[in-house]
């Protein structure tokens, strides 16, 4: 099973780098993965959403699951599985950005931007696509740049998905809303 893995991740990674690398894609991927960095995109929106008391809920459900995100992925997972990156197991990956000297799995981008897009798209539905489109495109820039396996990514997106799940979860709890309830009016306001 290891070995399919293994044999999926580096096809689509040769795939991506022999066949849709050029100068315009490097700037873009550049570009989208930069708004994924440290997960600053999404604390910017959290933080923004806190100064509004209409969205003060969402924006700490957007902070608190960028927060477990960070906890599950970059403090815990990564460090029990210790997988290289690409650019180490792979030979003739062309480095864009600066080397990431933390392990491949999950993806750290990808975590933040599913846990955040996540409760943003259950309270903005009307902008899901837009929200989803953004998160994918900043996992994808992952893979384009060599920095993280196609696996890294989804099992990213699940965990990710995962801790916006929870914050919202937690969110309904601590304000006493039951969770249907708050689905179905959040998507009426949105």
């Amino acid at each position: 099973m290891i070995e399919l893995i293994n044999v999926f991740d580096i096809g689509v990674i040769e795939f991506i780098q022999n066949n849709l690398h050029n100068p315009t894609m490097d700037k873009i991927m550049i570009l989208i993965t930069g708004l994924g960095d440290a997960g600053l995109i999404w604390i910017l929106i959290g933080l923004a959403l806190l100064i509004s008391k209409k969205y003060r809920k969402v924006g700490f459900m957007v902070l608190g699951a960028l927060v477990l995100g960070a906890i599950l992925g970059e403090g815990l997972l990564k460090n029990i599985i210790q997988r290289d990156r690409p650019f180490v197991s792979i030979e003739g990956i062309d480095m864009l950005i600066k080397a990431p000297t933390s392990y491949s799995f999950p993806s750290g981008h990808t975590t933040s931007s599913f846990a955040a897009a996540g409760v943003l798209s259950i309270n903005f539905k009307n902008k899901s696509i837009y929200i989803f489109t953004l998160a994918a495109l900043i996992g994808f820039s992952r893979i384009y740049l060599g920095v993280h396996f196609p696996t890294d990514i989804f099992a990213a997106i699940i965990l990710g998905l995962s801790c916006s799940y929870l914050s919202v979860l937690i969110g309904r709890k601590i304000s006493g809303e039951k969770f249907n309830k708050y689905f179905k009016k959040n998507s009426k306001e949105a």
